[in-house]
């Protein structure tokens, strides 16, 4: 089988990136991991490698080296790094070295610095066995001048046992004669602490130092001859780290250490380094089981009427102390902040007295932001510069939480609303009205073509009844026309207005109106939108603004709003920081800021799968979140197959500079012939228009440049980034090559596979390339209208985009059905590039009210246009 041989560095970041999913992978990612968490605690020590040289190497922790057992163990065979002799002997080697070699490999190559002391470096190390500067260097020294610190650190580190301290707590005084209220009292006696020692062999075998001294035959027998020696040396370590272990060092058989009241508190903070050093701390059960533990609650100032909750207000909360789960009383709190020694008596049992948890009950009262608040309740914990501590939040927040946690109530339709809505988009209104009347946002991610613009349609209407102001909707340009239209069809009743062009104002708003402006007018014209106090703030294919720091989201965040609400069918495209800008503006602050985002959520998830830190980001966003998609089972069962969607895009300024000269000079022709001629005039001047309309490269002969040229390209590639994000497959039809060919070049440019049938493409290749979108070898298949109307069954594709019009449906339809025939097992999509105010638009409109009788109407495709009169062609051509 492959195999790849990889530098330690290389080998972490093709690992961690998470590209490579195969078992072996996947238990060596586990391991690096392991061995990165290790290195970063600092178990390392300086060493020598197999060749000779000065090596450090990696200190595995007790837990670490049950670990090391079980993945050895379950290492599969993929994982083996087999290599073979010179004679072709293959060699495997035992699990287990293979792991504590690459422990030892990352010990070694992420601890070392780039060279750079003097030349001499090596001979003053020589000189000085206790040096350690070829340990420091990249390039491989002779361990030999360390061989005498390298045995002193071998003799420390060889042990067959490992220390243990027991903590013993004094003797209770009983109930009643101690001096605190509630059995809060002191003990009698003092504290000290129990020596014992551990088999590094068997970690369950641990005897008292005190039975080794009585009876030492039988437990040398157990633990071997040197188990004395190294017990002796594990508690000269032992007391480096922690000092009050040096009166033990002056006993001839040490056993017992009392301790006093300060040096209690001093175990407790040596505890993880003394574990580092070979020394296990073991504290009596009550105090790992039942210590007082910080929490955090909401409390504000009684108020008259109901309570209500609102992510501007301030809110105070204070600290409070628990102990099983229960909040302690303020005689127990006193109890515990007047103390005189490390561990207290507190119902019927023994506590530490924490004097950083003391002190932060006394301090004062601190505030939080209503979102903070919310994030808090959301995920039951308060994060604080000192960590996460758990949070109970007072009745009107909890209530708040309770109803976000349960399902939305649904609305009924509002009044004029011309539209039946289907059950999930019922759903999704009352979703909608609950979170924006709550005061809250939200961001609807539906799959597209589930109908997001109907329901903030009806979402405006239904706020239009309780008179909450005007709406904004912010989308590309290329959609602006596609909503002005949606709402005329759906809501007839409602004024709407593109704040748009050089003339655009918001003169005489009406508290029901929705205006719409680009992304690009709120950019230019941030202050005049942020003027107008919006009832509902709508940000449409809101991964405009996934960038926090571009203008188009900070333009977003100086407008003004009671709701906000994000539609967009990929609400994480590439990063997490993504969602975060997006929710960080419907519901501001409750992801926190961003680089603590990072920190706490962002990157666990992202490079380490990190589990608690996925269940927090899901607990706070998933109310805020609503996702359905077509395949989701009971979505949406009465949609039909087949989606079709005519998406309105404008002119830019070079095509309507075209246009209007094209549409001039042509009719002056047209007006002048007769008979055949004018027909063929007709026929020129349609065709001219429509690759005007595609793009000035195409009507020009031009190969370039593409971008920023067309807006039906720009509305293209908004579809493409949607659908590919989706992993979806999609065909592209066009009924004129060249405009095919611009498309092949511009999408290689951007980086995306296409595949091109065409009618100069011969049967064989053609063959090919069906065959090869549908193993996926590339997401987009470019196609001649005519030439891939019929012998294709291109079922893998869930798309289908016409660039252009045929103005015959039935032509359109039969390419369509190259994906929508039998063998396609997933809605499919239909998406019409139409330009809006162009004879495209005309056209398609005429189609649509005689759709019924296209056949008849139509069914010689555009030759019925030649028909038209000067004045009907005129008023068909002309540009508005």
């Amino acid at each position: 089988m492959p195999a790849h041989t990889l530098a330690v560095e290389a080998a972490v970041h093709r690992l961690l990136d998470g590209a490579d999913d195969t078992d072996s992978a996947r238990l060596w990612r586990a391991v690096v991991l392991s061995g990165l968490a290790q290195l970063a605690a600092g178990r390392m020590a300086p060493g020598r490698s197999a060749t000779g040289t000065a090596a450090w190497r990696l200190l595995p922790d007790p837990g670490a080296v049950d670990w090391l057992h079980r993945c050895a163990a379950a290492m599969p065979v993929q994982a083996y790094a087999a290599t073979t002799t010179d004679t072709g002997r293959l060699l495997l080697h035992a699990p287990g070295s293979l792991i504590t070699a690459c422990w030892d490999a990352l010990a070694d190559a992420l601890t070392r610095t780039s060279p750079g002391g003097p030349p001499e470096a090596a001979s003053t190390a020589a000189a000085d066995p206790g040096a350690v500067a070829g340990y420091a260097r990249d390039e491989p020294l002779p361990a030999e001048p360390y061989r005498r610190l390298l045995a002193a650190i071998d003799t420390e580190l060889a042990g067959s046992v490992r220390l243990v301290l027991r903590l013993c707590l004094p003797t209770a005084v009983p109930p009643g004669d101690g001096a605190g209220p509630d059995d809060a009292a002191e003990a009698a006696g003092g504290f000290s602490v129990a020596l014992a020692m551990r088999s590094a062999g068997d970690p369950s075998l641990v005897v008292e130092l005190a039975q080794l001294w009585s009876a030492p035959t039988e437990v040398l027998d157990r633990f071997g001859a040197d188990a004395e020696t190294d017990v002796l040396l594990a508690l000269r370590r032992a007391a480096r780290t922690w000092p009050p272990l040096s009166a033990a060092l002056a006993e001839h058989a040490p056993s017992v250490l009392p301790l006093a009241d300060e040096e209690v508190d001093g175990l407790f903070e040596a505890a993880e380094a003394l574990g580092a050093a070979g020394a296990d701390v073991l504290w009596p059960a009550e105090l790992t089981d039942h210590s007082p533990r910080l929490a955090a609650t909401t409390k504000r100032p009684a108020a008259t009427g109901p309570a209500a909750f609102g992510l501007d207000e301030l809110l105070d909360f204070q600290w409070q102390a628990t102990l099983d789960g229960t909040a302690l009383t303020q005689q127990e709190l006193t109890a515990l902040a007047e103390a005189k020694r490390p561990l207290v008596r507190l119902r019927g049992r023994w506590v530490r007295v924490d004097r950083s948890l003391v002190a932060r009950l006394r301090r004062r009262r601190s505030r939080l932001d209503g979102a903070q608040a919310l994030a808090a309740a959301l995920t039951g914990t308060l994060s604080t510069a000192d960590g996460d501590v758990p949070f109970t939040p007072d009745r009107p927040l909890a209530e708040l939480v309770d109803r976000l946690a349960g399902a939305a109530s649904e609305v009924p339709p509002p009044d004029g609303l011309d539209a039946t809505l289907r059950p999930y988009q019922r759903r999704g209104l009352g979703w909608l009205a609950a979170m924006t009347g709550a005061g809250l946002g939200g961001c609807l991610a539906d799959d597209m073509g589930l109908g997001k613009t109907v329901q903030i349609i009806a979402l405006h209407l239904h706020r239009r009844t309780l008179h909450r102001g005007p709406t904004l909707v912010c989308c590309p340009a290329s959609l602006l026309g596609n909503w002005e239209r949606e709402v005329h069809r759906f809501a007839p009743g409602v004024p709407v207005r593109r704040f748009h062009g050089a003339s655009r104002d918001l003169g005489a708003l009406a508290g029901d109106e929705i205006v719409l402006a680009s992304y690009g007018v709120l950019r230019a014209d941030t202050a005049t939108l942020a003027g107008v106090r919006w009832g509902l703030v709508v940000a449409d294919e809101a991964q405009a603004a996934k960038n926090p720091l571009s203008r188009t989201a900070k333009a977003l965040r100086a407008v003004p709003a009671a709701a906000r609400i994000a539609l967009t069918g990929t609400p994480v495209e590439n990063r997490l920081t993504d969602l975060w800008s997006i929710v960080d503006w419907t519901t501001p602050g409750l992801l926190g800021p961003l680089a603590d985002f990072r920190r706490r959520i962002a990157i666990p998830v992202e490079r380490y799968a990190d589990a608690d830190a996925t269940r927090r980001l899901a607990a706070l966003t998933r109310p805020f979140l609503l996702r359905r998609r077509k395949i989701d089972p009971g979505i949406a069962p009465e949609l039909p197959p087949k989606t079709e969607t005519d998406e309105l895009v404008p002119l830019t300024a070079e095509q309507t500079t075209l246009y209007e000269a094209v549409v001039r000079d042509t009719m002056a022709e047209i007006e002048a012939a007769e008979g055949v001629a004018r027909r063929g005039l007709v026929l020129k001047l349609l065709t001219a228009l429509k690759q005007i309309c595609n793009h000035p490269a195409q009507y020009l002969g031009e190969p370039g440049p593409l971008a920023g040229r067309s807006g039906k390209l720009a509305a293209l590639d908004e579809l493409l980034d949607v659908i590919l994000a989706e992993g979806d497959s999609v065909l592209v039809f066009s009924q004129y090559v060249q405009m095919c060919r611009l498309l092949e070049r511009h999408l290689a440019d951007r980086g995306v596979d296409t595949l091109l049938v065409h009618g100069g493409v011969g049967v064989r290749q053609r063959e090919e390339r069906v065959r090869r979108f549908d193993e996926g070898a590339a997401p987009v298949f470019l196609l001649s209208l005519k030439a891939a109307g019929t012998g294709l069954n291109l079922t893998r594709a869930s798309h289908v985009i016409h660039v252009d019009r045929w103005w015959n449906p039935a032509v359109e339809d039969q390419a369509t059905d190259r994906a929508y025939r039998i063998g396609q097992d997933r809605p499919v999509q239909v998406h019409r590039l139409v330009t809006e105010h162009t004879v495209e638009d005309r056209v398609a409109k005429l189609i649509a009210d005689k759709r019924a009788l296209a056949d008849a109407v139509v069914g010689t495709g555009e030759t019925w246009l030649t028909e038209l009169s000067d004045d009907e062609l005129a008023d068909l051509v002309a540009l508005a």
